[in-house]
């Protein structure tokens, strides 16, 4: 944990203090909570991210200001800024519950077997292995390139 957090590291501290005095037999509880605060945090985040990305672009098209060609999307996958960026989100904020059962059912094994799903599932994203999910929305939405 880096110093940019200084409240989340205090929860950390206390989370982890709390397991000293409770014991083991209330870790899940425990590790649950904390990462309820993580999920919250970064969906605070996320959404701050997202609002200021999108007065950026409402800014700009007040202003008459027309964005380059192809600034939105990845020439290679076609995968549009806001789309990536969801994805990312999603996968991270479900990643968070999947490692805690990885982890707690399995340990360390099962924590990387999440972990290599999660990242198998972001890199055939990044690639653009689901192109013909964008390619179906497209079609049930009339919207022809």
């Amino acid at each position: 944990m880096d110093a940019r957090d200084p409240e989340l590291k205090k929860e950390l501290d206390a989370t982890l203090q709390t397991r000293k005095e409770l014991g083991p037999e209330y870790e899940s509880e425990l590790v649950d909570s904390f990462m309820e605060k993580v999920e919250q945090r970064f969906n605070d985040t996320a959404d701050r991210h997202v609002r200021r990305q999108l007065a950026e672009q409402q800014m700009s098209a007040a202003r008459g200001v027309r964005q380059p060609a192809g600034s939105g999307t990845t020439a290679a996958t076609g995968i549009g800024v806001g789309e990536r960026f969801g994805f990312v989100a999603v996968s991270l904020v479900l990643a968070i519950p999947l490692s805690a059962i990885g982890a707690v059912n399995e340990g360390l094994p099962g924590l990387l077997v999440a972990w290599g799903g999660i990242f198998g599932v972001n890199a055939v994203h990044a690639l653009g292995g689901f192109a013909f999910l964008r390619r179906d929305r497209k079609k049930s939405q009339g919207d022809w390139d």
